[in-house]
């Protein structure tokens, strides 16, 4: 008898960290618009990208290993990782360590563009398309372990369109938006173009936790850091589910998928909640099972209750990432470990989680 195929791993949610070699896929018309790093010095280096002369990007703060074993330490959690696999000057590295933490593909989302990068749509076409080629060169090295969600110059839809294009023929699983695009909503019409064509290739909308409106992440900055962090990037994706379950879309492009990053999960129950009272003062019936029907899937963390988000929210709309390469409060680069040992939930439930629900919004 032959033996049991091995099961796949799949992380949701990992990232590279872009750095000067992303940008070395311009057209040489292009390079003028190169990002470039300004560095901030201190006992830990603060570093970010100037675009046209604007502090735009966003790097992670340049720790040193002492500090990323302390930080760790300190919160209880593994995020320690090597700088060449994080930016990916060394791809076989970063396979390598996947082995170890037990992951056998990688969905990789971008790290500077949490912020809107630019608002010259000339410029937006050029960081996405170098950005994309990128991502591409990094795929054809990866054995088809490194999926991606493509970058799309969403200021310029046209253009938008073929980036998905491109990045559906050179290993992207999904096409990457944040929940506000700076002065529209997730479910703006606007992006119906971005809709119907991510349905006709197949391909997830991968909703990360970030907002591309900038007047609202100046004004929620503030001296606490890690709550100006949740009210800029979390809250907002918190929202776009719950509009996105009260919106047309669902119906108006019955196989298109979306998938909520990095927020957690433990809030699902409440904007299910929410979004049940308003289907009734609508008059609208509510599905059995509405994360399935409506094809919405969330990355779940450790930390969250899940046995009370799968009774309120299905089995079918939990998945998972270690958020590779980051040292934010969803950081866990043994998340995957973690949860396989977890007693809480049943062996079918934990197979959903890391695998089939994965595969099924990501098309793996």
């Amino acid at each position: 008898m032959a033996a049991p195929a091995k099961t796949m791993v799949i992380d949701a949610d990992a990232h590279v960290v872009e750095c000067a070699h992303t940008w070395d896929f311009m057209d040489p018309a292009e390079t003028k618009f190169k990002p470039a790093l300004v560095e901030v010095p201190g006992e830990t280096k603060l570093q970010y990208w100037l675009i046209e002369g604007k502090l735009r990007g966003f790097r992670f703060p340049a720790f040193t290993q002492q500090q990323l074993e302390e930080l760790s330490r300190q919160a209880g959690r593994t995020m320690t990782t090597p700088q060449e696999a994080n930016e990916m000057a060394d791809v076989e590295l970063r396979l390598r360590h996947m082995d170890q933490i037990g992951v056998d593909v990688q969905v990789l989302h971008n790290t500077m563009f949490i912020e809107q990068a630019t608002d010259n749509p000339v410029a937006e076409i050029a960081l996405c398309r170098s950005w994309n080629r990128w991502l591409a060169d990094i795929w054809s090295k990866g054995h088809d372990r490194l999926r991606w969600s493509c970058m799309m110059p969403l200021l310029t839809i046209p253009e938008a369109v073929e980036q998905m294009r491109f990045g559906k023929e050179h290993g992207a699983c999904a096409a990457l938006m944040r929940p506000i695009e700076g002065n529209r909503l997730l479910i703006d019409r606007y992006f119906y173009p971005i809709f119907e064509e991510a349905q006709r290739l197949d391909m997830a909308i991968a909703v990360h936790i970030a907002n591309g409106n900038p007047w609202m992440t100046d004004f929620f900055k503030h001296d606490v850091f890690q709550a100006a962090a949740f009210h800029r990037f979390r809250v907002p994706t918190v929202a776009a589910v719950h509009d996105l379950l009260l919106s047309e879309i669902p119906r108006v492009f019955p196989s298109l998928r979306f998938g909520f990053i990095e927020a957690s999960a433990q809030w699902l129950p409440w904007i299910l909640n929410e979004a049940r009272k308003r289907f009734r003062q609508l008059g609208r019936p509510w599905p059995d099972n509405i994360m399935r029907d409506y094809r919405i899937w969330v990355t779940c963390e450790n930390s969250d209750d899940l046995p009370n988000v799968l009774q309120h929210a299905g089995e079918d709309c939990l998945v998972i990432g270690t958020d590779y390469g980051h040292t934010d409060p969803s950081s866990d680069i043994d998340a995957i470990k973690t949860f396989q040992a977890r007693t809480d939930l049943t062996e079918a439930v934990k197979q959903k989680i890391l695998t089939d629900n994965s595969r099924r919004l990501y098309a793996i």
